[in-house]
């Protein structure tokens, strides 16, 4: 079967927001160009490594010499997006992820693929019956600037949620919280 490709060159949106309080947020990638929109699930710490890496790509560009992708320093403001997400239908949830660069056209590529789950009895049938799960991605291409407001929202996006105990290093639920401090 075919992979079904969900394909963005220049979208108009590309965020990190999640639905749901702290502590059980589902966390979206959320990318829209004119009226097609796809949402793909993440983990936090999908989403918290993506931002990282993002930045990390972006300040390394910089370092060359000339700087002759003209990449920012810091998030511009007319990039800065810090709306909801839109009308969220989840279209898989992620398991792997890459993270690229195509100096041909001077964009951050990201590729989310899906959860394939494989039954440990039949390796070959499961994948064969599952494989319409695994047989779509999601491909974006986004600018340097775009780049940087998505990993600055990112970022934002996954330190709102519940705060760390600075003594066990555990989140704090809203309902309170017992701490177990490690024995020295």
């Amino acid at each position: 079967m075919p992979t079904r490709v969900h394909e963005f060159d220049w979208p108009d949106r590309v965020v990190v927001g999640t639905i749901g309080l702290p502590g059980a947020r589902t966390f979206y990638l959320q990318v829209r160009a004119g009226t097609q929109i796809v949402s793909v699930a993440l983990e936090k710490q999908q989403s918290a490594l993506l931002a990282e890496k993002i930045d990390e790509i972006l300040d390394q560009l910089i370092t060359v010499e000339g700087n002759p992708f003209s990449v920012p320093t810091g998030t511009p403001d007319e990039l800065v997006d810090n709306d909801g997400l839109e009308a969220v239908q989840e279209q898989f949830r992620a398991g792997a992820m890459g993270l690229g660069w195509d100096p041909t056209t001077a964009q951050i590529v990201i590729e989310a693929y899906p959860i394939v789950i494989v039954d440990d009895d039949d390796n070959d049938a499961a994948l064969d019956q599952d494989g319409a799960e695994a047989a779509e991605m999601l491909l974006v291409r986004m600018p340097v600037g775009t780049a940087r407001a998505f990993a600055k929202r990112t970022r934002e996006v996954v330190g709102a949620g519940r705060p760390i105990c600075p003594l066990c290093g555990n989140p704090i639920d809203a309902d309170g919280h017992t701490c177990t401090i490690p024995e020295a």
